[in-house]
């Protein structure tokens, strides 16, 4: 594991009223367009940087207010990449086994909306942290948020990089966590110690699997498939029946599920085929308590393969009618 000091920039919609907002099969609360990272190093101070600027596709119109609070315009988005191929080169610089920290919530809650709407994988983040819990617990602040540069402030750290620039707030994040206990911080996180931090193991409004495990190998993808003791688990929190949906193919040997706990209610259940070099196919499994952004994506995905189902059904009917 190691740790990763990340920071987004996203534009909006330039109202809730807008055509684009409310034809998205998610309520897209924000469309990534600059991402920024600073890794810690094994003495836990900032080390190699990354930053990638990412072309909107669905809120191409800058907001009036996002303009103004980061200098974007459409120019400079114009020769960004777009987010698939940011978030691929991102996670290639990342490596597996990573750790998110971050000043507040927001970040991972964006991030995981774009990840869904572009039908990407998530699996590679480890877990996520809020600085902010551990800043007020460690400051023996109140509960309230307190913005970044108020924990420089405190700190009194030199404002050198420019704000609200995705790489310059996670630089001055890197160096606030300098300040911090930052070993001690994580484990009073992860025990839910500090200021609006539950386990991350546990986070419902991320997607952090709150289950990840790994089949044996199958000689068939037909006879995996069959195996409902690891294609229709339990659920992995108290151990009841659910009750699931029809999977939805979501291509490259995705697969996903909704499943429903008496006590727990939304699972979102997610495998990935593969197959190795001898012709056996093994599954990963992952679970996750789906957040209604999970839930949105699912049943939009679900209607656009039946949807697809019947016009290809309505195809191959057509070219066996008979002709005159």
């Amino acid at each position: 594991m190691h740790y990763v000091v990340m920071d987004l920039e996203w534009n909006q919609a330039m109202s809730s009223n807008s055509s684009v907002f409310n034809h998205l099969p998610i309520r897209l609360r924000g469309e990534i367009i600059e991402i920024g990272a600073v890794k810690l190093d094994e003495n836990l101070r900032p080390a190699e940087e990354f930053q990638i600027d990412v072309k909107p596709v669905y809120f191409k119109r800058m907001h009036f207010k996002v303009k103004k609070l980061t200098g974007f315009d459409k120019e400079r988005l114009s020769h960004g990449v777009l987010f698939p191929e940011a978030l691929q080169q991102f996670r290639e610089w990342c490596g597996d086994g990573v750790t998110f920290l971050t000043w507040g919530s927001d970040d991972q809650g964006i991030l995981e909306q774009n990840i869904i709407i572009h039908d990407l994988d998530w699996d590679w983040i480890d877990s996520w942290v809020n600085l902010q819990g551990i800043y007020n617990l460690q400051t023996e602040s109140d509960r309230s948020q307190k913005s970044l540069a108020t924990a420089m402030e405190h700190f009194g750290i030199e404002q050198t990089r420019v704000a609200h620039d995705a790489l310059g707030d996670a630089y001055n994040t890197a160096l606030v966590c300098t300040h911090l206990d930052l070993e001690q911080g994580i484990r009073d996180y992860e025990a839910g110690k500090t200021a609006k931090a539950p386990k991350a193991t546990y986070n419902a409004d991320g997607p952090v699997p709150i289950e990840h495990v790994a089949s044996e190998s199958y000689p068939t993808k037909a006879e995996a498939f069959a195996d409902e003791s690891f294609t229709r688990p339990c659920c992995p929190l108290c151990g009841e029946k659910l009750n699931y949906s029809k999977w939805v193919n979501q291509g490259d040997q995705r697969y996903m599920t909704m499943g429903t706990c008496p006590e727990h209610d939304k699972l979102l259940v997610r495998l990935k085929f593969h197959k190795s070099d001898t012709g056996f196919w093994t599954i990963t499994r992952m679970t996750y308590q789906a957040t209604e952004s999970m839930q949105t994506y699912y049943k939009a995905k679900a209607a656009h393969n039946r949807k697809h189902r019947r016009g290809g059904n309505r195809r191959k009917n057509l070219k066996t009618q008979p002709t005159a």
